[in-house]
């Protein structure tokens, strides 16, 4: 497992890895102090998981975030020392999977980089025939999903979010519903990830986003699927 670190301050860099290497000693801890480093070893190391700061000289982390959503979907968790609901909606809509805020335990920090893991893994293929409804259809046992025919690439967490939306066609999945079944227990109060994610998804299936036929909402209540 290679977790790459990213952070102008050496001394932070050096506290995560002894974090990690304390609670996981066969993971490998990649540094980088800068944006552009950073998008090398994405590049060049493929790491299973990024640390990202936010706050960084010359290139800040939502940029180097959107350029390795450009070429990479590999679960990025945003670090920062501000606890702001619009930063971290503006991360989530520029890809992030996950947000921590400076100072943070070890516990907490090794806990949301499993739960990104698991994610990640994504869900057992399963036997199961397509699911098609009007223009979409999603491929259970390949992971795949077309609209129109045409293959739209996923990240693992959209990709979840859409399993458990199309498994439950035509039924009503609360907010805490869905955030246990795709982020985990612990993440059932953050809303904001999911109306992100759902944003997220309606940008690559719906042809009109701002009135989606696929992916409706229940007001106050969740969201549900509708199959044509």
């Amino acid at each position: 497992m290679k977790v790459l670190v990213v952070d102008d301050e050496p001394d932070v860099v050096k506290l995560i890895t002894m974090s990690i290497n304390l609670q996981e000693p066969d993971w490998e801890v990649l540094a980088a102090y800068d944006g552009e480093t950073a998008l090398d070893l994405v590049a060049d190391e493929n790491p299973d998981v990024v640390l990202l700061d936010v706050a960084m000289p010359e290139m800040d982390g939502f940029q180097v975030l959107k350029q390795i959503r450009l070429f990479s979907d590999v679960p990025v968790i945003m670090v920062t020392v501000r606890d702001s609901e619009l930063e971290k909606v503006r991360g989530l809509e520029l890809g992030a999977d996950d947000y921590i805020t400076k100072p943070f335990s070890h516990l907490e920090l090794l806990a949301r980089v499993r739960a990104v893991l698991r994610r990640a893994r994504g869900l057992p293929l399963t036997h199961e025939e397509p699911f098609t409804s009007g223009d979409i259809r999603v491929d259970f046992d390949r992971r795949k999903v077309t609209v129109r025919g045409k293959e739209v690439p996923l990240t693992s967490t959209e990709y979840r979010l859409l399993y458990y939306l199309v498994r439950n066609a035509g039924r009503v999945l609360t907010h805490e519903d869905l955030l246990a079944h795709v982020w985990g227990r612990e993440y059932t109060d953050e809303i904001n990830y999911l109306k992100v994610y759902i944003s997220r998804l309606r940008a690559k299936l719906e042809k009109d986003p701002r009135n989606p036929q696929y992916i409706l909402t229940e007001h106050g209540v969740g969201y549900w699927f509708r199959k044509i």
